[in-house]
């Protein structure tokens, strides 16, 4: 082959590349165009498409399904708990399902319709039913219970859920009628794929305008994305109503009230009033009178009706105290179920009417920290059985530490939304056989402790009640094979009093716990005590006025002296 031929082939074959490139550019060009100039056209179904009744809130798939559908329709147990009540309760051992309000405690067993609403037979239309292990309720009785609204589409089976009290804007498709769709996409650009067409007039919920030319929208029938912000007009807002509550008797009779109370501690003998020293500024007594006695739930009373009497004609309500006796085993299984826990409740209601009781207050101690959501759940189921009655429910907690038994199983701001008040004990900072002596309850510590309540678990101050000492300890270190051994007892308000006139003491002030304190050697061992008097008693009122809670208690009358209700007084100014 001569040279003039190889030139040529060569020629030709550059032509074939050069016009190869210039269509894969042409194509790229194209391809640039259509894909990152003009919108897409492309439909996409969403990911849920084809599953039977998907439910969705706030515009998000929730990944839970109904079961039927119209007034047949049932809501999954986990959906209910996840998105509605987290404190929905299940207990496997009765199949049974427990829901509670302020107002309302409704009780639920799987497959049957009979039912019961705070305590009173209910048939319901539908049973709770089991699939595929999962236990569903009805969602008209729900409804009525929680407030919440559902909006189901026939045709994509696409369940939309809002809650009580949620409001969410609505917009309109721009256009005329007949017009141009304006395209709802899987992400905020022209370029991704559409799930749906809008017609002009459509209507939407917008669940996010944080893109400033898109929102993520959705229509009724289940589809959700992104539209131009440019194709929807504002058209007003949808809102679930909440049902009004009606106020509390804590919210009529105490607001702005301070609760002025004293726990009577009821032992063998009963208290006789008539020998009590004046109570200027009392308006609350809770006298230690039930507790639960067996497994099973039983109450146990030392009630006396005269002693609710004599209260009343003081001018002061009487908050029964209900105990756990103090038993860590007989606690675990008198609240682990339902019925043990309603036996428990029924009883003290019946005790509330039969005494002319104004209020319950719970005090459960030495509680194994696993049995801590069984204490909320008895107030719980305690609290709307009680204020249908019209009876004050109060729990008395612990400052917050590392006790297993003591503080722990406190859930102290679950408690706080199903209790009018929480009674802080504020005392035992140091106990009786602390291995160091110093105050029951120094007044850096009581302010820290409420603090912690306050600011950790977001518990309204007005919903506090400052616990108050009206005893101290006489500590004693005595020094035995080169080492210090301290003990302690408990003593009365007058008790020390007696000691420091017979022994010609002269206490001083001790800036660091913010009170009175004396010393003195006697039988070769050295006695300290930190005084509760006036003096820490008006501190502690006027930390409890600074910190606008609901009030004070103190433990107990029998350890006061006269002078003490005179300082506790001045929480009601």
């Amino acid at each position: 082959m001569d040279r003039r031929q190889r030139q040529g082939r060569v020629k030709k074959r550059g032509s074939l590349f050069r016009s190869l490139l210039g269509l894969v550019i042409i194509a790229a060009a194209a391809f640039w165009v259509v894909y990152y100039v003009l919108p897409n056209r492309q439909h996409l179904d969403p990911d849920w498409k084809g599953l039977d009744k998907p439910i969705f809130v706030k515009g998000q798939l929730t990944g839970y399904s109904a079961s039927g559908t119209g007034d047949s329709m049932l809501l999954p147990l986990p959906f209910l708990q996840e998105y509605v009540d987290p404190s929905i309760r299940y207990e496997d051992k009765s199949k049974s399902v427990i829901l509670s309000t302020d107002s309302s405690l409704l009780y639920m067993q799987e497959e049957s319709t009979a039912a019961s609403l705070n305590n009173e037979p209910l048939q319901l239309r539908l049973a709770p039913e089991v699939k595929d292990k999962v236990t569903y309720l009805p969602v008209d009785t729900l409804e009525n219970l929680y407030g919440f609204e559902i909006n189901e589409d026939t045709a994509t089976g696409a369940v939309l859920l809002m809650t009580a009290g949620e409001s969410v804007p609505l917009g309109k498709v721009k256009g005329e009628e007949g017009g141009k769709t304006k395209a709802l996409r899987s992400e905020p650009s022209v370029h991704a794929p559409i799930f749906a067409d809008m017609n002009p007039g459509d209507v939407v919920r917008i669940w996010n305008t944080d893109t400033k030319d898109w929102v993520y929208a959705q229509l009724d029938n289940g589809y959700a994305g992104y539209v131009q912000a440019d194709d929807i007009t504002a058209d007003g807002t949808t809102t679930v109503e909440k049902q009004p509550a009606a106020p509390t008797r804590a919210e009529r009779s105490w607001k702005g009230k301070p609760v002025n109370m004293f726990w009577e501690a009821v032992y063998e003998r009963k208290p006789n009033p008539a020998k009590f020293a004046d109570l200027p500024g009392v308006n609350v007594v809770s006298p230690t009178w039930f507790s639960i006695i067996d497994v099973n739930g039983n109450v146990r009373s030392q009630a006396d009706r005269s002693y609710v009497d004599w209260a009343h004609n003081q001018g002061m309500e009487v908050w029964g105290l209900l105990s756990n006796s103090f038993e860590p085993d007989l606690t675990t299984e008198a609240l682990s179920t339902y019925d043990n826990r309603m036996n428990a409740i029924v009883q003290m209601l019946k005790y509330a009417d039969l005494y002319n009781l104004d209020g319950i207050n719970i005090d459960f101690e030495n509680v194994y920290t696993k049995d801590g959501p069984n204490v909320t759940q008895f107030m719980r189921e305690l609290k709307p059985m009680a204020q249908s009655r019209n009876l004050i429910v109060s729990i008395d907690v612990t400052p917050k530490s590392k006790s297993e038994m003591w503080s722990m199983f406190l859930d102290r701001r679950a408690l706080a939304a199903v209790s009018d008040f929480l009674v802080v004990m504020a005392y035992d900072e140091h106990w009786a056989a602390s291995p160091v002596a110093g105050s029951v309850a120094s007044l850096p510590w009581v302010k820290s402790s409420l603090n912690r309540i306050i600011e950790e678990d977001e518990v309204p101050a007005e919903k506090l009640i400052l616990g108050v000492p009206l005893y101290t300890r006489i500590w004693t270190e005595a020094t035995e094979k080169g080492k210090t051994k301290v003990s302690s007892k408990a003593v009365s308000m007058n008790a020390v009093k007696e000691i420091i006139a017979e022994k010609k003491l002269k206490p001083v002030f001790d800036k660091e716990a913010g009170q009175n304190y004396v010393e003195y050697k006697e039988e070769d061992v050295l006695r300290k005590i930190w005084i509760e008097d006036t003096t820490s008693l008006t501190a502690r009122v006027e930390l409890a006025q600074s910190l606008k809670l609901g009030g004070v208690a103190a433990w107990n009358r029998s350890f006061a002296s006269p002078e003490a209700w005179e300082a506790l007084k001045g929480i009601i100014k």
